[in-house]
């Protein structure tokens, strides 16, 4: 009888997946025949214009599951292999179609809008721009409103409503109500007036350039790549719109307070060598920071153990329940209430040096993360955190800390004052000093930052020679060095062997010089009528709102070295401004 039950069980198993393929099947059919509908009734439609419908209609009323397409390949039976490939590529196409569709990831995306330079900030006009992402696995099931509501804070859950009613937030290109549920694999596309916040109109100055890699100093303020509230204000943006710079591949990134050595690839072969040679501890890291307090004289070794408290918000604690991590310091200088510190972190932690000089109770004089009594009464020196739990130091430092340094209050309000007039800027020597010296383009340097009683201590080691991975030359030289590789370079650098622009041959991949930033144009200012944020006005960031007293000084691995010039902030006779 148990047998007999099995058996029965077992056939209405297999009916049941026989009825599903055939629906499958009969789905994908009724797709094509609509595809050739919709291209003219034509039964020789070109691949590139089929292609193209088969992307659209499966973006819209004809989306194949992912599950169902599964299942048609799974359970296939002699005489639908052609069909279950068929949909199997057509599911393929439209992923890479709306990928390479989306847009601003083209190269007309540097074409959306333009610099200007005002009160020494580079500051971008206002665009239209099409947020685009695919359904992730825990929004499924759930209403759109809710996600973005809760997914994106940056607008509030009013603003969402208002635009999926108006079509701008959409889903497969369609217009939806805000109770949709979503689905897996749903492009979701949200049209808004972007405006960006304004970084600070330095120059990037560019250390080195080759056919294979790209070396630059980044000023502080400017973040890496597109994220958040920055677009067209980041670097790499900036190195392509300004330098023909395309296509550079992130080797490692710095935070956007961070100053410093900055290091892209321009192929993948070059890109995943240095990436692990990274990963495996090949790559010796010289930082100087400022700091509170009087920093011990002697070098201080930290292998405190650190761990990440929430990596959508970016904030990491010493804890023992951490990932290894080893940073040593070695005071440089003090001049009564702050010290300037040379740090090597020999491990990679998110913050590592920071969240190390917090745990020792020097943290860096203005860092608005870890210098803040957020993670109480003490600072977090000693690991100290006031007795607050991971879930309430998130809710602290979201309540206390804005996310931004541009700060926007609306027009209506009375106690705003109007925006001062737009003064004519001239467009040459724009970005302040480029070479990051002190007063009259004197170059900051390395005994400039050490002070006596430190100088019988301390002394400059190259780079190149460093205690982990080996192989260093100890000259400071650059990547391709005895390879004959050409080479442009700019800032403290020396050219390979191979010499610059050798055998006439490097057009194609020597930067371009940077142009000086455009005063305002009131031309190219840009206003929607159901833009928010054109009803604010904001704020232009402080000075000290747009650094962090933390710098990128060298970098070096096993057959190459760069260094950077040093900021004005690290000098013994520094004293900062009020």
């Amino acid at each position: 009888m148990i047998l007999f039950s099995i058996s029965r069980v077992r056939s209405f198993l297999v009916f049941r997946k026989s009825v599903r393929l055939q629906w499958d099947i009969y789905r994908v059919g009724c797709l094509r025949n609509t595809l050739r509908m919709e291209a003219g009734n034509s039964t020789n439609v070109p691949a590139e214009t089929e292609s193209v419908f088969v992307q659209c209609s499966l973006g819209r009323d004809k989306l194949v599951s992912g599950a169902a397409l599964r299942r048609a390949l799974k359970h296939k039976c002699p005489g639908n292999a052609g069909v279950a490939g068929e949909a199997k590529k057509a599911r393929l196409d439209t992923t890479k179609y709306l990928k390479e569709k989306r847009p601003g990831f083209s190269d007309d995306r540097y074409n959306e809008t333009s610099y200007y330079i005002e009160n020494g900030l580079r500051k971008v006009y206002p665009y239209h721009f099409t947020f685009t992402t695919f359904t992730k696995g825990r929004w499924v099931g759930q209403k759109i409103l809710d996600v973005f509501a809760k997914e994106f804070r940056s607008h509030p859950a009013g603003e969402y409503e208002q635009a999926i009613r108006s079509g701008s937030l959409t889903v497969n290109c369609k217009k939806v109500d805000v109770d949709y549920c979503l689905k897996h694999n749903e492009l979701l596309s949200n049209t808004v007036h972007r405006h960006e916040v304004p970084v600070t109109a330095e120059p990037i100055t560019i250390v080195h350039a080759d056919k294979e890699l790209v070396v630059v100093n980044k000023p502080a303020s400017i973040p890496v790549h597109p994220c958040g509230r920055y677009r067209h204000n980041t670097v790499v943006f900036i190195l392509a719109k300004e330098h023909g710079l395309r296509g550079l591949r992130t080797i490692h990134r710095l935070d956007r307070l961070t100053s410093g050595i900055l290091l892209f690839g321009r192929n993948s072969q070059r890109t995943k060598l240095m990436e692990q040679q990274i990963r495996n501890r090949q790559v010796r890291k010289e930082y100087v920071c400022r700091v509170e307090g009087e920093f011990p004289s002697s070098q201080v070794d930290c292998h405190e153990p650190i761990h990440v408290v929430s990596y959508k918000i970016g904030v990491s604690k010493v804890s023992p329940t951490g990932k290894q991590c080893h940073t040593d310091f070695q005071r440089l200088s003090y001049n009564g209430s702050t010290s300037v510190v040379l740090a090597r972190p020999h491990t990679g932690r998110m913050h590592q040096i920071r969240v190390h000089l917090q745990y020792l109770g020097f943290p860096i004089v203005n860092d608005p993360l870890y210098n803040s009594t957020v993670f109480g009464p003490n600072k977090g020196r000693g690991g100290d955190f006031g007795g607050k739990t991971d879930d309430e130091l998130i809710r602290d430092l979201i309540s206390v800390h804005n996310a931004e340094n541009w700060l926007g209050v609306l027009e209506s309000d009375a106690d705003v004052e109007e925006r001062a007039p737009r003064p004519h800027v001239p467009s040459e020597g724009v970005g302040g000093d480029r070479s990051g010296g002190g007063e009259e383009g004197k170059r900051a340097t390395f005994m400039g930052m050490v002070d006596e009683a430190s100088r019988g201590v301390v002394r400059e080691a190259p780079i190149g020679q460093g205690e982990e991975g080996g192989g260093g030359d100890g000259a400071g030289a650059v990547s391709g060095e005895g390879s004959g590789a050409l080479v442009s370079t700019v800032g403290t650098q020396t050219p390979g062997k191979g010499g610059e622009e050798e055998n006439g041959d490097g057009v194609d991949w020597v930067p371009l010089p940077a142009k000086p930033l455009q005063p305002f144009d009131p031309n190219l200012m840009t206003v929607d009528e159901h833009c928010q944020e054109c009803k604010v006005n904001y704020r232009d960031p402080k000075r000290k709102d747009l650094a962090m007293y933390l710098h990128a000084w060298k970098y070096g691995g096993p057959d190459w070295s760069f260094e950077t010039e040093l900021p004005k902030w690290t000098q013994v006779d520094w004293v900062e401004d009020v």
